[in-house]
């Protein structure tokens, strides 16, 4: 008779399966002990030439803006205005007369605007926070004082003008009385009408005055016959 010998695994032997769990087991110990290191995801960067056409849009029309209030001007004056309230700016605005503009732009803005103009006599102004005074009227006086009024009633001695530029001349701050004190249109014309009555010495009196003086009266006087003429 036959006798089948079976054979066992000895204990002692490690089987392929016994092998295989040992090391998923090692590996799982290894993961566990030093996890990968997961980097996150970088976020996507935001549109930068979007934001910059943007910036260079409202930067262009600030240029314009202002070329826009250079025409048919008289005065421009630079306020400082740090300090100044949104509330105040607007509060200000509606004291000027019609044909004065207040214009919050920035130094470069204005200089890029001016530059190669007879305005660019405000260059000494380019610094600090200006806010900026367009003037178009030959009224000069009547333009400043709001502010002036603005000024001492809000206590805002240090938001002085820092200067300005009339017909090709700067003025600066120490030289606005006499911008200040310029006659009005109304005065010069009195002037020329009281030295037409009076004796030749007054009329040369008054020919002898600044040029602009006598520009403005000559202005005054033509468009008193012209009213004149066609009043007829």
């Amino acid at each position: 008779m036959e006798v089948a010998l079976l054979s066992f695994p000895s204990s002692k032997t490690p089987s392929s399966h016994s092998l295989n769990l040992t090391r998923t087991q090692t590996q799982t110990h290894r993961f566990l002990s030093n996890p990968p290191v997961v980097c996150p995801k970088p976020k996507p960067k935001p549109n930068l030439s979007i934001r910059s056409a943007i910036s260079r849009t409202k930067k262009e029309e600030t240029v314009e803006t202002v070329k826009t209030q250079l025409d048919n001007c008289h005065l421009v004056a630079a306020i400082k205005y740090k300090g100044l309230t949104v509330k105040q700016f607007q509060e200000l605005r509606r004291s000027l007369p019609e044909s004065t503009k207040l214009v919050v732009a920035k130094n470069t803005l204005v200089y890029k605007a001016i530059e190669g103009t007879p305005w660019e006599a405000l260059k000494p102004c380019m610094k600090g926070m200006n806010a900026w005074l367009f003037v178009h009227s030959e009224e000069i006086p009547a333009a400043i004082k709001p502010y002036r009024s603005f000024q001492k009633e809000k206590k805002l001695e240090d938001n002085d003008f820092t200067g300005a530029v009339f017909e090709g001349k700067f003025y600066g701050p120490g030289d606005f009385k006499a911008l200040e004190n310029m006659p009005t249109r109304a005065e010069i014309y009195a002037q020329l009408l009281g030295s037409l009555k009076g004796p030749a010495s007054s009329v040369v009196g008054t020919i002898q005055a600044p040029a602009r003086e006598l520009v403005m009266v000559l202005k005054a006087y033509v468009k008193k016959l012209e009213e004149e003429s066609g009043g007829k």
